[in-house]
């Protein structure tokens, strides 16, 4: 993965910035070196700003009860243009990049048929969400060519962005890639009587890199993060968005194997985060940028009534790998109407009461090789993924504080567990900033990093997995199981 004379590449070693978690992170770089290197189309060839952000569909239930909304979903290959006039070759929910948005309500269960028409096995997770074990989609528990399974979610937790990809055993970094994973908001009474932006002003921003070769296909290897330059929103190369001068919500999701952003407005102003991973915040956090890893959601409100009209704004990302001119643009915003708005973000928005007290403290080190060997592989406590094995045995109800340490030089990590929304207490044995301090299920831990989280196992008993969410680094082992009885 991740060799010293990668890591100088990418600018790690010799030159960085601050990212919002306090640590030297990549810088960008301009020209199209690494492109240059692989014999792949530069992705400069793909116009920026040429083609309208869409917004994925909401699907509708194709049937429904007193209690229950049921689905049905197919995953399946289709043809999307992202170089212009060369259809690429995806894998989809539904025929969709990325697939539909599913909109599921607290206390009301949605039950979703997964029929699969690929050519391998895969197995569908509810990323962040409380669910059942036979329907948290373990890397074991596949759906073959075929066939199709049926899943079931509760929803039983407070609203939150979550989402659906791909966990299929070695095969979820290439999956995922091609377009396995699809938004699911789940939402309650409370957010529905805040008086947020909603409608057609709650928007899924879901980011992507991919790397491209010359006849419009996406190239798979690795950990190829150094050429993986080619941004999407939505399924989009670098789109734009019409908006109107009022507030919007937007729910980013950040759906790459490995690439980590700081996003932040061209004109450097503010904009409010209102949620994380996990759902709203307790209180709004007014910023002028938001870091995330592979799987991190942030909800935010863009105030655009600030712009007059005819205004164009682009949303940049402060990291790289990767050259300025592609990796650092990610959409832009176009104010082209007036519109009335009557909605808010109020002082307060959701309840946090305090982490509860841990009778169980757990470290974990994540480390992968770092010495340009040609089989890479990814720990944790010096381990690699076995399905047969049971790493952690957990009594149902109880508190644990679990440290996680990130002891690579180079290499970033981030750290995602199933089951358990989780706060986190200190990083580096500080305490959070606002951005992480409400509920989380996925947290960054880069080289030399310490984080303390605070978990809670009272929901589903059964076999669940944390790993390294880093697509390609949990494909390589970085993977660990948990039993909770």
């Amino acid at each position: 993965m991740l060799s010293r004379r990668n890591a100088l590449k990418a600018g790690v070693v010799t030159t960085g910035i601050i990212g919002t978690a306090g640590v030297v992170a990549p810088t960008l770089t301009s020209g199209s070196a690494a492109a240059a290197d692989t014999g792949t189309a530069a992705p400069a060839v793909i116009p920026q700003f040429a083609v309208p952000l869409t917004i994925p569909q909401v699907l509708a239930p194709v049937m429904t009860s007193g209690t229950t909304d049921y689905y049905n979903v197919t995953m399946k290959k289709v043809l999307k243009e992202v170089v212009p006039g060369k259809p690429t070759e995806f894998f989809t929910y539904n025929g969709q990049l990325p697939g539909p948005t599913i909109k599921a309500r607290r206390g009301r269960r949605v039950v979703i048929r997964q029929t699969n028409q690929l050519d391998m096995p895969t197995s569908v997770h509810l990323h962040g969400a409380e669910v059942p074990v036979d329907s948290d989609g373990s890397p074991m528990n596949t759906v073959a060519p075929g066939a199709s399974k049926v899943y079931t979610y509760p929803n039983n937790q407070a609203a939150a962005p979550l989402w659906i990809h791909d966990h299929a055993h070695h095969m979820e970094s290439e999956h995922v890639y091609r377009g396995l994973s699809s938004m699911y908001l789940l939402t309650d009474d409370r957010e529905q009587s805040l008086g947020l932006p909603s409608g057609q002003y709650d928007v899924p921003i879901v980011i992507r890199d991919g790397r491209f070769d010359e006849n419009g296909q996406l190239i798979y290897v690795m950990d190829d993060f150094l050429n993986r330059n080619t941004i999407t929103v939505n399924g989009r190369p670098w789109p734009f968005f019409q908006v109107a001068a009022r507030k919007y919500r937007f729910r980013l999701l950040n759906s790459t194997n490995v690439r980590f952003f700081v996003l932040k407005l061209s004109d450097g102003s503010t904009f409010t985060q209102i949620g994380s991973d996990g759902g709203l915040l307790a209180q709004p956090n007014v910023t002028s940028q938001i870091s995330l890893s592979p799987g991190e959601r942030a909800d935010v409100v863009i105030d655009f009534s600030r712009y007059p009209v005819g205004t164009q704004l682009v949303l940049e990302n402060l990291l790289g790998p990767g050259p300025a001119e592609q990796v650092g643009r990610i959409m832009r915003f176009d104010v082209t109407r007036t519109a009335p708005d009557n909605s808010t973000v109020p002082a307060r928005l959701g309840v946090l009461p305090a982490p509860r007290q841990g009778t169980v403290n757990r470290t974990f080190t994540l480390r992968m090789d770092e010495d340009g060997r040609p089989d890479t592989g990814a720990y944790i406590n010096g381990q690699t993924y076995d399905p047969n094995r049971i790493d952690l045995r957990i009594a149902w109800g109880t508190t644990e504080v679990w440290t996680v340490t990130n002891a690579n030089q180079f290499a970033p990590h981030n750290f995602h567990v199933h089951l358990v929304q989780f706060r986190v207490l200190e990083r580096n044995g500080q305490a959070p900033g606002p951005a992480e301090a409400g509920l989380k299920d996925t947290v960054q831990v880069l080289p030399g990093e310490t984080v303390k989280l605070v978990l809670t196992f009272n929901s589903y008993r059964g076999v669940y997995l944390f790993h390294c969410h880093m697509f390609d680094h949990g494909a390589m082992g970085m993977m660990g199981t948990m039993e909770i009885a």
